[in-house]
């Protein structure tokens, strides 16, 4: 890592749009012609560098985009898909088939636990979820039949850290492949760089930041991409999440400024943060020392690019969570919204939304309590005056008892 900066991987890539555009042409076509025949053959078997066949398999504006990701995460090369779970799955399938066993996060995205709790279970592929924070208990999963490890370098919603480096060596002493979902914490960590064979993202997120499309990315080495691409046995090829060209282009113009953003949303949310715990919030983020393994995820982190955007405070109730939230949008604080990595701040209750495919008694074990909020903090200017409004928002509700508002400046905080 001290030698890896992402950026500057995203910085060095320069493509020439066909008649010299600083962007790079888009590919506005689903099929592709051979001047010969033979080329065609070719081009099938896989053998032909730089000719294309059909969108659904590769096309120049996602190679594009391909590119870009693999640098960005230090891997040999990236498949773009048109949704995160269009890269979640089909990595999975990949990697498992009947008679499998994942060893999972017990805290991941509630769309990836229903994939694993009750979807490949029809293929014979079975589950078990553990606190990954614990090594022990995660080697303890491990079988005979066990092909993966999966986790999230920042979990979804309870902000939980894998130490992805010893992840990894679990992973290297039993010939597993480790698979990391890294949507939360771009450019801050490079699990490829800690040891995870495979790392995928959630586009929709921090990398595009606009909340204008959905997309995801596998990033791996040439072996595993080719192997999800092939024509015969690819599950990307032949389930087909594939990225439309012209979404492709409109991601890598917004990749240019994810460096600036990631900073700026770091930056705002350890802030509201500190704020919030001083107050006497419970507020769980991985910047504060208070978090179980701040000190873990401080050795994982590029530090330029800070601790994320993501935090969680717990107000007690649903109701309260509710209310809460439902005042903050009325005072312009944000949007009562699923997803993350927008300009604004978005915030849920996840228990009952991004997490709600996991039951109940299933979500009190792992500490996902009612009161729960999960904020996406913005990119906003002033973030003094964020704070004294949703702490106004908070005393109104009697979250939070009537006092003067804390006037501290940002070089107090950090």
């Amino acid at each position: 890592m001290k030698n890896f900066n992402p950026a500057d991987k995203i910085q060095d890539l320069q493509y020439f749009g066909e008649f010299g555009g600083v962007n790079p042409s888009i590919s506005d076509s689903s099929t592709y012609t051979f001047l010969s025949a033979k080329t065609m053959f070719d081009t099938f078997e896989g053998n032909m560098e730089g000719c294309y066949l059909y969108s659904r398999h590769s096309s120049p504006s996602n190679l594009y985009l391909d590119q870009a990701l693999a640098a960005m995460e230090g891997t040999e090369t990236a498949n773009v898909s048109a949704s995160g779970m269009g890269a979640i799955t089909p990595t999975l399938l990949q990697l498992c088939g009947a008679g499998d066993h994942i060893v999972s996060s017990r805290t991941i995205y509630g769309g990836t636990y229903a994939f694993l709790k009750n979807f490949t279970p029809r293929f014979g592929i079975e589950t078990s979820f553990v606190d990954i924070t614990k090594l022990d208990v995660v080697e303890a999963s491990i079988t005979p039949k066990t092909k993966v490890l999966y986790c999230e370098t920042v979990s979804n919603p309870l902000l939980e850290v894998a130490d992805i480096a010893g992840l990894a060596k679990i992973a290297k002493k039993h010939n597993l492949k480790l698979v990391v979902d890294n949507t939360f914490s771009p450019l801050s960590v490079s699990p490829a760089k800690l040891g995870a064979d495979i790392v995928i993202h959630s586009l929709t997120k921090y990398i595009n930041g606009s909340s204008d499309t959905v997309g995801g990315v596998t990033c791996a080495s040439k072996e595993f991409i080719n192997s999800l691409k092939n024509v015969n046995s690819g599950a990307s090829m032949l389930l087909g999440p594939t990225m439309d060209s012209l979404r492709s282009a409109s991601v890598m113009k917004n990749l240019r400024t994810l460096h600036i953003r990631i900073k700026q949303h770091s930056h705002n949310a350890h802030f509201l943060a500190d704020m919030f715990e001083k107050d006497g919030l419970k507020t769980v983020y991985p910047g504060l020392k208070s978090h179980p393994s701040h000190e873990l995820y401080k050795t994982m982190i590029n530090p330029e690019y800070g601790f994320g955007g993501m935090l969680t405070i717990d107000v007690g109730t649903l109701e309260k969570a509710n209310e809460l939230m439902e005042l903050m949008q009325e005072r312009n604080l944000g949007y009562l919204a699923v997803s993350l990595g927008f300009y604004k701040t978005l915030f849920s209750a996840p228990g009952t939304s991004t997490s709600s495919e996991i039951p109940l008694e299933e979500q009190k074990e792992m500490g996902l309590t009612d009161g729960l909020i999960r904020f996406s903090i913005g990119l906003d200017n002033d973030i003094q005056r964020t704070y004294e409004m949703m702490r106004a928002c908070m005393v109104e509700l009697g979250v939070l008892n009537s006092v003067a508002i804390r006037q501290e400046v940002y070089t107090e905080i950090h």
